[in-house]
């Protein structure tokens, strides 16, 4: 790439190269600038250096590529020319800002530099033809906090505290009080700061400051704050950012003079009214910065808020009206919301920045449906207008945002909601104090399934170590509960007496206050906003679901999560883990007996004990899902799970089956695994002991047969063998499944149709899925397993390194969060594509926790699998992002 390649791209003034076409070269800002200038808005004139430089710029050790600087010089001097100044000129200076602008919008992360061009000698030249050398001044002054700050790298703290004594030292309070002579004191002092700290003085050459800005936006493309932004938002580091240089207008010029920023619409509520604040006599920053109080755009919104500052609509009528038009003309041009900058210059308006405004999941949902019933677009674009995930913010409980809150710790967000409730250590305790009507906090170093019980008692967990999916968050997300994962700083006194965070000490019993969707535990009781989904939610999701292919069901154990399911529109469950209906305590004992139990007898009389309830549990579940599919996994416990730990333990399992207490610590010992994810579990357990697998088939059928006599309902029982390898292990299963299967039905004398099937959760299963398909009438693929057994990485344990692999790029995404498509849905695919080789009409679908991630329901949605099951608080996400896969596939890949 040399001197042939066009690197610049100019706008204003009647002439735009480009516009929205070119969003990926020139970024958001730089191609809606010239977009802006295409429709014949008052946009400054200026020139955009593309992200292609950005690319050159870090592949060749940053330097700039050849060419680029003669065309930026060619442009200043066009741009220039168009407003009659000169860039540099002592008595006619051009100023410009220098701004970044990458292709996907990242508010405050990257550096900005404002008045560029300002030195000791054109600061008089803008006084002499301004006629107002305290505007010229205050401009210089600015320009040089700004620029030692993005681009010299001096703390900001030693300008503003110059500022701020002087304006003490003289009695002022705001800096619009102060002269000319005032400012060029500070600016004596600002320059003393930048030569103390730099041993040298404040650059006097613009071409220096020029390039010493643009090299700074393309540096902050790599800056911590811009990379944990793009980790966040899923933005490739590849893209990079153009950088826009326009001629400065200026909002600071005198009582004519302001500036602002509006939202054609309300972010937060979806309204439709202009939204945003202006400051008469100041420059962008102003406004953001809280040092003077930004005044109300419109006479409606100053009275509401109830100040007595005039608005911008009673103190600049022309000006407003001017703005009103251009946000029409806008909105309808973009056909979104739009999030807008503007300076007003002596009178005169001046668009900076359109591009399409940031809103929160009600606001977006409010939008996208208004817009369509204004007939601004269509139903599919209005379902690709909101964002999946943040749909979570409407379905969990938040905190009240004008409340106050008193922070003591902050970890990972791993569950959305909040709620507040007394500081407890350990489940049983979380449960005791549960049934006596109190709201508990779980707060532990970390859960296990042994905690499920605890879990479901407290309203919100805690958890000193574990990742965004670990036992925690994915056991957290599935019952709706708010977690915290991760809390380094966390410890937790031996006593479970108190917790401490740095200094601070909190102890048990004490109230306290979690916001899983931020990561974040409160002292005392914040209070929360609950959710309401509104007509908008349910007219958008109805629009989804005319569109989607793929079903949706949930992951779900217990009636009220099945419900919770219904409710948010799931069709049918996807995954019943029949381990997580063991944990109560009347029986984990029977359980524990049969698997310490030393033969066939011993296991049979404790399963004579699990039959009834296991029975119920299922009626359970096949009455709330009224017909609806119900996929159910045999028992797949990592055996250590379930083995007694305590000597009370093991005596309460020796009072039960009537076992010596000794024998029963040696049994369990024995059973000891050193690594229980791949050790006597799945279907590896049903060979060594059918009669396990015999009692859930019978449970599930005779479940089934009460419910549809019962009912009249069609029930589809969906029985699912897990942890198959090997297509001996399912048919020798399968054969037992099929026996009682009939025997039940002759019981019952009732005809009742049932599938047989698989959880492809090994890679040997997904290459060999031909052969398994021969018995296998579904394939469920979970997909959490399937990651762990593909990459060889345990996900309780892989937190503590995986934000390396994603700092270093190895990763893009989380594989737990989000399917690894090379790996891990390569073997999807070929399962799915031997499967259907074998039977054509096999069921798939997959029941990880991947089946709530809209990124893996678009691979999903690609690979033509049937369904995504997910936990019942994801089920719209995965209805909406199902619609939007289908949408994108259709379009042929592209988003709308």
């Amino acid at each position: 790439m040399g001197d042939n390649m066009k690197w610049v791209y100019s706008f204003g003034a009647d002439n735009a190269e480009g516009d929205a076409s070119l969003r990926n070269l020139l970024g958001g800002k730089g191609a809606n600038l010239g977009e802006m200038a295409s429709l014949g808005l008052p946009v400054p004139p200026g020139f955009t250096i593309t992200t292609e430089v950005c690319t050159e710029f870090y592949k060749n050790d940053r330097t700039y590529p050849e060419g680029l600087k003669a065309q930026i010089d060619a442009a200043l001097i066009q741009v220039g020319e168009s407003v009659g100044m000169k860039f540099g000129d002592k008595s006619r200076p051009l100023l410009v800002s220098v701004r970044s602008g990458a292709r996907a919008s990242m508010p405050g992360m990257m550096d900005t530099v404002l008045n560029l061009g300002l030195t000791d000698e054109t600061v008089e030249g803008l006084a002499t033809l301004s006629g107002d050398p305290r505007f010229a001044y205050d401009s210089y002054r600015r320009f040089i906090q700004m620029y030692s700050d993005v681009v010299l790298e001096v703390d900001h703290h030693s300008f503003e505290e110059i500022l701020e004594t002087y304006k003490e030292e003289h009695d002022y309070f705001l800096d619009t009080e102060m002269t000319a002579d005032d400012w060029r004191t500070i600016i004596s002092g600002y320059k003393k700061v930048v030569e103390d700290a730099l041993g040298k003085p404040f650059p006097q050459d613009p071409q220096e400051q020029l390039w010493g800005a643009i090299s700074a936006v393309f540096n902050s493309w790599r800056n911590d704050r811009a990379n944990t932004y793009r980790r966040l938002h899923h933005i490739p580091e590849s893209w990079g950012t153009a950088v826009s240089v326009q001629a400065m207008v200026f909002g600071n010029m005198g009582a004519t003079s302001a500036t602002g920023v509006a939202f054609t619409r309300d972010p937060s509520t979806g309204d439709n009214y202009y939204y945003g604040e202006f400051l008469i006599n100041a420059q962008g920053e102003d406004v953001v910065a809280g040092i003077r109080t930004p005044q109300a755009l419109t006479k409606e919104s100053r009275l509401k808020m109830g100040d007595e500052e005039p608005s911008m609509e009673e103190a600049m009528p022309t000006a407003f009206a001017e703005l009103c038009a251009v946000f029409d003309k806008l909105e309808k041009h973009y056909r979104d919301m739009q999030d807008i900058e503007f300076t007003i210059q002596d009178g005169k308006l001046w668009m900076l920045q359109t591009r399409n405004g940031k809103r929160t999941a009600k606001a977006s949902l409010k939008i996208a449906v208004d817009m369509c019933k204004e007939g601004l677009i269509t139903e599919e674009e209005a379902i690709n207008r909101v964002d999946p995930h943040s749909l979570d913010q409407l379905l969990h409980p938040s905190l009240d945002p004008d409340a106050e809150r008193d922070l003591v710790l902050t970890g990972l967000p791993a569950s959305p909601g909040a709620a507040s409730g007394e500081v407890v250590f350990n489940s049983d305790e979380a449960e005791r104090l549960a049934q006596e009507g109190k709201n508990v906090i779980l707060i532990r170093v970390e859960t296990s399934p042994e905690d499920i019980h605890g879990m479901h008692a407290a309203k919100g967990i805690v958890t000193a170590r574990g990742g965004m999916t670990s036992h925690a968050a994915v056991v957290a997300r599935g019952m709706g509960r708010p977690c915290v994962c991760g809390a380094g700083d966390l410890k937790i006194d031996k006593s479970e007496a108190f917790f401490t965070v740095g200094g601070r000490k909190v102890e048990k019993g004490e109230v306290v206050t979690i916001d899983g969707g931020a990561g974040k535990l409160f002292f005392g009781a914040v209070p929360t906003v609950q959710p309401e989904l509104s007509g908008d939610f349910g007219e958008l999701m109805g629009w989804a679901d005319k569109v989607r292919r793929m079903r949706v069901r949930a992951n779900a154990e217990t009636p009220h999560d099945a419900q919770v399911a219904r409710d948010f529109g799931a069709e049918g469950i996807g995954l019943c883990r029949t381990e997580h209906m063991f944990f109560e305590a009347d029986r984990i004992v029977a359980v524990r007996e049969m698997i310490l139990a030393e033969d066939k007898k011993g296991r049979e009389a404790a399963l004579t004990k699990l039959l009834p309830m296991q029975r119920s549990d299922f009626e359970a579940l096949f009455k709330v899902m009224a017909g609806l599919p119900v996929t159910i996994r045999l028992l797949d416990p990592p055996l250590h799970e379930f083995l007694p730990h305590s000597d009370d333990e093991i005596e309460e399992v020796a009072k039960s089956s009537g076992m010596d207490a000794q024998k029963l610590k040696d049994r369990a010992h024995k059973l000891h695994e050193f690594n229980p994810m791949l050790g006597h579990r799945g279907c590896r357990l049903g060979v060594s002991y059918p009669e396990i697998s015999e009692m859930q088939a019978r449970a599930i059928m005779e479940a089934a047969c009460n419910v549809a006599k019962e009912t009249g309902e069609k029930v589809t029982p969906e029985i699912m063998v897990p942890l198959v390898a090997k297509r001996e292990e399912l048919a020798f299963l399968k054969e037992r499944i099929d026996c009682i299967a009939i025997e039940v039905l002759k019981e019952n004398g009732i005809k009742l149709d049932y599938l047989v099937g698989t959880m492809i959760e090994l890679p040997r299963a997904a290459l060999t899925a031909d052969a398994i398909a021969q018995d296998a009438e579904f394939f469920s693929f979970g997909t959490n397993d399937l990651t762990q057994t593909t990459f060889g990485l345990s996900r309780d344990d892989s937190a503590s390194f995986l934000p390396d692999y994603m700092r270093q790029g190895i990763f893009e995404r989380d594989p737990f969060v989000t399917l690894d498509p090379d790996g891990v849905g390569a073997l999807v695919e070929i399962a799915a594509e031997k499967g259907r080789a074998t039977r054509p009409n096999i069921k798939l679908g997959i029941c990880g926790e991947h089946g709530g991630d809209p990124d893996s329901i678009n691979f999903v949605e690609g690979a033509g699998l049937d369904y995504v099951s997910c936990s019942p608080y994801r089920t719209p996400i995965a209805r909406l992002a199902a619609a939007q896969a289908k949408l994108r596939k259709n379009d042929g890949g592209s988003t709308a």
